[in-house]
């Protein structure tokens, strides 16, 4: 299962490949990683949007924001649309209803738990 996670600080990168290491050598998920919102949807525009089961995106970054590029996929990909759930440090209401609006399928707090994100991975790996 592929995974693109957009997030425009660099060591989440590191910390996805540390925390899924056993089961990125396992073949369970791949990582893909955009470090913005304009860089995520180059990635998915160069044929890669099959590929992508789940977005994971931060919601505050520099130019497009995590909720702008989750309109851009709802709005451009509709069939059917990946998995995309929202990572925030700012668990406010106003966030949670717009990313829910514009069609997030969860919304998760950071810092995140990372075997809680885990068990919600998993299953869609079955699907």
């Amino acid at each position: 299962m592929k995974i693109l996670v957009v997030d425009d600080e660099a060591d989440v990168q590191l910390l996805f490949e540390q925390r899924f290491r056993r089961e990125i050598r396992e073949g369970i998920f791949s990582f893909a990683f955009a470090f913005s919102g304009e860089e995520a949807l180059a990635y998915l525009q160069q044929g890669h949007y099959s590929e992508v089961v789940l977005i994971l995106s931060d919601i505050n970054m520099p130019g497009m924001s995590g909720l702008e590029l989750l309109r851009c996929i709802k709005q451009e990909h509709p069939n059917p649309p990946p998995q995309v759930m929202m990572i925030t440090a700012y668990g406010d209401d106003a966030s949670y209803q717009k990313a829910m609006e514009l069609g997030a399928n969860n919304f998760l707090a950071k810092p995140l738990d990372f075997a809680a994100l885990r068990q919600m991975l998993l299953p869609l790996n079955e699907q």
